[in-house]
């Protein structure tokens, strides 16, 4: 099994969870947002390396000793990392038992996914964009009803606690109403914490 990487990036303090954490980040990703950060990540050319489970964890053991006094460990980025769902089910059941495991994820993906991750995944930072699914279609070119159906899923689950929301305020998409109004929606499905920040266009 091996999986595509656009990057890694070491040494991350308190960015993608707690302590020190190494994000890696996986090609490939089922939306086309207009002001996309990783555009390398749907370049077919944008592949940095192919790795393996085994290969990864050997890589991003260099950092062990930081993940244990820290209480880090590794994050997976995109992309969208759930698209390689099974690779990091792999990765997590031969990793070591302290490091914790973190998901930034648009869960625009099938539920079985977010299923077969679930029970090593310490935190996830959900990337929801907008509820209206008018603005999350223009902006993305995708339905957001498989991000929902994964956030009730989630919710079923009793895992809000676990979740971080990212509510960006994109220009010329969305206004601070409309954001507003998407956090009323997450807050009544039990959602609490929030990201609330702005894309800076260049």
């Amino acid at each position: 099994m091996k999986a595509p990487l656009i990057a890694i990036s070491r040494h991350r303090l308190t960015i993608d969870g707690n302590g020190v954490t190494t994000l890696v980040c996986f090609h490939g990703c089922p939306l086309c947002c207009r002001y996309c950060l990783n555009k390398q990540c749907l370049d077919p050319q944008g592949i940095w390396k192919t790795v393996t489970p085994d290969e990864l964890i050997d890589i991003t053991r260099i950092d062990d000793l930081y993940f244990q006094a820290t209480g880090g460990g590794i994050c997976f980025g995109g992309g969208e990392p759930l698209l390689r769902s099974a690779f990091i089910q792999a990765f997590c059941q031969q990793c070591p038992d302290t490091w914790h495991i973190y998901l930034e994820s648009s869960l625009n993906v099938e539920q079985h996914h977010l299923e077969t991750v679930a029970p090593y995944i310490s935190h996830y930072y959900i990337d929801v964009k907008d509820l209206n699914a008018d603005i999350y279609r223009r902006y993305t070119g995708q339905s957001p009803e498989r991000m929902l159906s994964n956030l009730r899923w989630l919710q079923e689950q009793g895992l809000q606690e676990r979740v971080t929301i990212r509510l960006p305020l994109i220009a010329g998409y969305n206004t601070d109403a409309d954001r507003q109004q998407s956090r009323r929606l997450l807050e009544e499905m039990g959602y609490q914490d929030f990201d609330l920040f702005d894309y800076v266009i260049r």
